[in-house]
């Protein structure tokens, strides 16, 4: 991966750079594009923007990593609203939530515990609930709390990052669940040893992937494939896959990120293809805004701009 990508990553961990440019004004007026607030208001309101233009969201409260069981059971509750507010609001938006919000770092068991109760609202409410990736460490951890909650109810999915060697294996013992998966290239700054280093190698595995999702056993098993890029070369490869090989619309969606090519996430509603946005929020999000940054330089140019402005 590019010099300028790995920086961007390592300053994404940083606490002292975290600290300072939360609070620099050119900082917080560029990441307005990628993100429309910090409050869950903020968030309801662009969903209904999107709606409107016939684009379905999911909406993700940032942060990871919490410290302490009050901080987890906070978060918890939070969810519980925000399904909530969206089963009144008549959005189909769905959740998405790392492991770590719900206390996987402090206790596997409360962790457990909080995503039942999250899964039991989405089933009451008649949602869906995503369950995204961390960085690699917590693979296997997050796809063991798939599987055990994906065994009681379908209302559930996870993400998968294919910059990951093994994730084509994960993938495999995925299949016959039926399951729910959002592919992503990945965004966490990962050792050689464990993801591909070279940009040409993440993407021809996403595509691999992602076939092997819309194959014909993965379907009839009842899975469904999130194709989570913002790569139009790679989103016109598997849609050329898929108009070749009659994957009906059922089998997939296309998945994007909030304010990032509107023009093609436009265009796409247009055509009547699926697509869901994915919307994220709150105070926390340095870290988020910084991977967002290593994905796309165009990403870093719109910054300079803004900060010239």
């Amino acid at each position: 991966m590019s010099l300028m990508r790995n920086v961007l990553l390592a300053a994404s961990t940083n606490p002292w750079l975290r600290d300072h440019a939360t609070k620099t004004a050119f900082v917080r007026r560029s990441v307005a594009r990628f993100m429309p607030g910090e409050q869950i208001e903020d968030a309801l309101r662009a969903a209904h923007e999107l709606k409107a233009q016939g684009i379905t969201t999911i909406l993700t409260k940032l942060g990871e990593n919490l410290a302490n069981v009050e901080e987890a059971e906070e978060v918890t509750l939070h969810y519980l609203d925000v399904l909530d507010r969206v089963a009144a609001s008549g959005l189909d938006a769905h959740v998405s939530v790392k492991p770590t919000q719900l206390g996987l770092d402090l206790d596997l068991a409360l962790c457990e515990r909080n995503l039942d109760r999250l899964v039991e609202r989405a089933e009451a409410r008649k949602n869906f609930l995503w369950i995204d990736m961390e960085s690699s460490p917590y693979v296997d951890s997050t796809i063991a709390l798939f599987k055990r909650t994906r065994a009681k109810t379908a209302r559930i999915g996870i993400a998968l990052q294919a910059y990951l060697y093994r994730t084509a294996q994960d993938v495999e013992s995925l299949v016959p669940l039926g399951s729910a998966i959002r592919i992503v290239k990945g965004a966490y700054l990962e050792p050689p040893a464990v993801a591909y280093p070279n940009k040409p190698d993440v993407d021809e595995n996403f595509y691999k992937l992602c076939t092997r999702l819309l194959a014909e056993d993965a379907r009839q098993a009842g899975g469904l494939l999130h194709i989570a890029t913002h790569d139009t070369a790679l989103a016109d490869r598997l849609l050329a896959y898929i108009a070749e090989h009659k994957v009906p619309a059922s089998a997939y969606e296309l998945a994007m990120l909030y304010g990032i090519q509107r023009g093609q996430q436009a265009r796409l509603a247009r055509e009547g293809r699926r697509l869901r946005v994915l919307i994220s929020y709150g105070e926390y999000w340095f870290p988020w805004y910084m991977r967002r940054l290593a994905e796309r330089p165009a990403n870093v140019w719109f910054v300079v701009r803004t900060m010239f402005g």
